[in-house]
């Protein structure tokens, strides 16, 4: 059964990426609060995701009921791909996306992720079986191919779209080009001439300029950010500002900016428990320093700080940025 994204349409087309270990519930909410067409889950292996693991459950959690959330599943096996797709709309997804880009060796040494792009036929096989089991659009993230000699992704992506996918997401390099070298955004255009339907492009876009630049050599119908978020929470509505003329956000400095890092972290510990918590957000803790310049000293007493009210009591300085020093 074809699903058209018709009824809920992408705009601004400007999406956040699945992220393993960083797009959890609570970064994806912070990032949906200033404004996004579409938020991805962390990938969520489908037969762990059937098997109740809680704790691949809560990485899918936000997409239940939301409706600018996609649910982002991975698998080798058709039923338990289509189980777990079961299991997501039945929860409330509203959108279920196919990872087929995953590049991580622990992923596609167990025949996932973009090793599926070796057998588009067995590609294909799982792709209908998600459509046929759930009744909301499904969508799929893939890469230009396995490496410089099998860059088949016009191929997967014709075909994807003739077994109902809604909409597919291009990362610009190959698998085993993993994170190196340079997205190449004018060789998604072969797979967006391939296709009816709508293409987003990813890969190396942080800002409105590589938006529009991989926009242009694409020829895509929106992009997705992914590594140039973190730490900015804000930067797909300041794309889309740009881009698409959508409200500015208000970009947050100083007191603002802790503040919001202070609702970010008790998020955090809220959803992962103190403990947990406190060790997952580190690596936002980071980032968010990173924006303010935070001086050594104090980014140390922060990362390595044992109690959540350490954390809390720092933050107003450390997200005073370096002219705002200079100047008290």
């Amino acid at each position: 059964m074809t699903v058209s994204l018709a009824d809920m349409p992408l705009a601004p087309p400007v999406l956040l990426a699945p992220l393993a270990g960083i797009t959890d519930r609570p970064f994806r909410d912070l990032v949906a609060g200033f404004g996004a067409g579409l938020v991805v889950s962390e990938m969520v292996a489908s037969q762990e995701m059937v098997e109740a693991k809680a704790s691949v459950r809560a990485r899918a959690e936000l997409g239940y009921d939301a409706t600018r959330t996609a649910v982002q599943i991975a698998g080798r096996e058709a039923h338990w791909m289509a189980e777990a797709a079961r299991i997501a709309e039945a929860q409330g997804a509203r959108i279920i996306d196919i990872n087929m880009g995953c590049p991580a060796k622990k992923v596609t040494t167990g025949l996932s992720g973009s090793a599926l792009m070796r057998d588009l036929d067995h590609a294909l096989s799982l792709i209908e079986a998600v459509v046929g089991a759930v009744k909301v659009p499904v969508t799929l993230k893939t890469r230009l191919g396995w490496d410089d000699a099998q860059r088949n992704a016009a191929d997967l992506a014709r075909r994807a779209e003739g077994a109902g996918v809604a909409m597919i997401t291009i990362h610009g390099r190959t698998r085993c080009q993993f994170y190196k070298g340079a997205a190449d955004w004018a060789a998604i255009r072969a797979v967006k001439d391939a296709v009816t339907i709508p293409l987003i492009a990813n890969g190396d876009i942080v800002d409105a300029a590589t938006a529009a630049r991989a926009l242009r050599l694409s020829n895509a119908d929106g992009v997705m950010v992914g590594r140039g978020i973190q730490g900015r929470p804000w930067a797909l509505a300041e794309i889309a500002a740009t881009l698409y003329g959508t409200p500015a956000p208000v970009v947050p400095k100083g007191r603002a900016l802790a503040d919001l890092v202070a609702r970010h972290y008790e998020a955090m510990l809220g959803f992962y428990g103190a403990d947990l918590g406190l060790r997952v957000a580190r690596k936002h803790l980071g980032w968010y320093m990173d924006q303010a310049a935070t001086p050594a000293p104090l980014r140390q007493r922060i990362l390595t700080a044992r109690a959540p009210g350490d954390v809390f009591a720092h933050l107003p300085e450390a997200m005073t940025s370096a002219p705002e020093r200079c100047a008290a």
